[in-house]
């Protein structure tokens, strides 16, 4: 290339090899919101289990007894499991997440949530599958910027319309108790002392106001 050629066409500068240029944003977040769980809560969810297990013995429906209990396995290993980190992606062609590439095409709107103190972005196909995904975004920076890019691809939902499965979740979480968190030293009692009244305060203020007289006199 001649030089002016090269004073008209400059030199691109490199980019790194790491990075892929079709990506326009990415981030790395727990691949699930994650809570740790006391005890309280292992057992709230054991008798949950026992009882329904009891009624449905009572009822014969035997059969239900397994699913129950399969399922209070599953609760048990997400409570006890953190959860991996992952990668999201968002590129020129669409989403990927856990190795799992949504295409623009096929994605209808977007809206977030927030789930034991997580922010999460929830990514809706388009009918009849309305199927979701689940992204954890790690601060308000960060959803910013999605918010910014997504919108330009997808419709973006401030208020979201919850789906049926939302809701029982929802309803569910409001029936788990709070962690208890222990003190840490003992309560302080408080042992006011009771005022006193009548002609004993009269007598007490008499005195006290006799001896401060009585020292500022003496010499």
């Amino acid at each position: 290339m001649s030089p002016t050629q090269e004073s008209v066409f400059p030199k691109a500068t490199p980019l790194p090899p790491n990075i892929n240029p079709q990506v326009l944003f990415s981030w790395k977040a727990p691949l699930r919101a994650y809570k740790k769980r006391s005890k309280n809560v292992l057992r709230f969810y054991l008798a949950v289990a026992l009882l329904l297990t009891a009624i449905i013995f009572f009822l014969g429906v035997r059969i239900l007894i397994v699913p129950i209990w399969a399922i209070l396995f599953l609760f048990y290993v997400l409570t006890i499991t953190p959860p991996p980190e992952v990668e999201n992606r968002i590129s020129k062609f669409g989403i990927e997440t856990a190795g799992i590439t949504m295409r623009w095409e096929a994605l209808s709107h977007f809206y977030f949530t927030e789930r034991f103190g997580f922010i999460i972005l929830t990514i809706v196909t388009h009918p009849p599958y309305n199927l979701h995904a689940y992204l954890i975004v790690p601060d308000k920076s960060i959803k910013k910027n999605l918010i910014n890019i997504l919108a330009e691809h997808i419709v973006y939902m401030e208020k979201p319309k919850l789906t049926f499965v939302d809701r029982l979740i929802k309803a569910f979480s409001y029936l788990v108790p709070d962690d208890d968190e222990g003190e840490e030293v003992p309560a302080k009692v408080n042992m006011d002392k009771p005022k006193e009244t009548g002609k004993i305060a009269q007598v007490k203020d008499t005195l006290e106001s006799f001896f401060q007289k009585s020292q500022a006199t003496s010499p």
